[in-house]
C-alpha cells in the first residue's frame, strides 16, 4: 500500500518538474489605458519617482514602508529604493532610460520576498485626444522560478496591481 501511494507521489512530483520545463524562459506582465491628457502631461508622473506617490497601488499598500531616494530621482539615473512589509517586500528600481514624452524604461530588483531582476517599460503614445500608456515588465524565469509559476501566475500577481495604478494615473493626469 505504502509503496503504491510513493509511487504514485513520485509520479505526480514528477509530472510537475517536468511540466515547469515547457514554461517560457522569460515572464511578462503587461497592461494598457488610454489616458485623456497628452503624453506631456503624464511623462513626469512616470519619470519623477517622487511622483509615483500620487498612482502607484503598491506606495499605498503600505504607508509605513521605509522609502530611500537617490541624489537624482528624475530621468536617467534616477534611483529609489524601498523596504517595506510582505505586500511590498525590498527592492529597487532605476531608470536606465528617459526619453520624454514618450519612453520610460526601469531596472526593477526585487530583495524580498524573493530575489527577481526585470526589466520595466512604459510607453506613452498619442491616440486621437488623449494617450495610450502601456506598462510592461519582462524577467527572466530560471527553473526554479518556473516550478513556482506552476501555481503562480505572474500576470494574475501582479496584473491587478498594474490596472490600479493604471487607473490611479489616469486619475491624477485627467484632474
Amino acid at each position: 500500500m505504502f509503496k503504491i501511494i510513493g509511487g504514485i507521489i513520485v509520479v505526480v512530483v514528477a509530472g510537475l518538474l517536468l511540466y515547469a520545463t515547457s514554461k517560457p524562459d522569460v515572464f511578462r506582465v503587461q497592461r494598457t489605458t488610454v489616458i485623456k491628457a497628452p503624453p506631456e502631461k503624464i511623462f513626469p508622473l512616470i519619470n519623477d519617482f517622487k511622483q509615483w506617490g500620487a498612482w502607484s497601488p503598491w506606495e499605498k499598500k503600505d504607508p509605513a514602508m521605509q522609502r530611500t531616494f537617490g541624489a537624482t530621482t528624475s530621468g536617467a539615473g534616477a534611483n529609489y529604493a524601498w523596504n517595506g512589509d510582505k505586500n511590498v517586500g525590498q527592492g529597487s528600481m532605476e531608470i536606465q532610460e528617459s526619453t520624454p514624452p514618450n519612453k520610460i524604461v526601469l531596472k526593477l530588483d526585487f530583495v524580498k520576498p524573493m530575489e527577481g531582476h526585470n526589466v520595466v517599460e512604459f510607453t506613452l503614445q498619442p491616440v486621437g485626444d488623449g494617450t495610450r500608456v502601456t506598462w510592461d515588465m519582462q524577467g527572466p524565469t530560471p527553473y526554479l522560478a518556473k516550478i513556482v509559476h506552476v501555481f503562480i501566475d505572474m500576470d494574475r500577481m501582479v496584473g491587478g496591481d498594474f490596472e490600479t495604478g493604471l487607473a490611479n494615473l489616469k486619475a491624477s493626469a485627467e484632474k
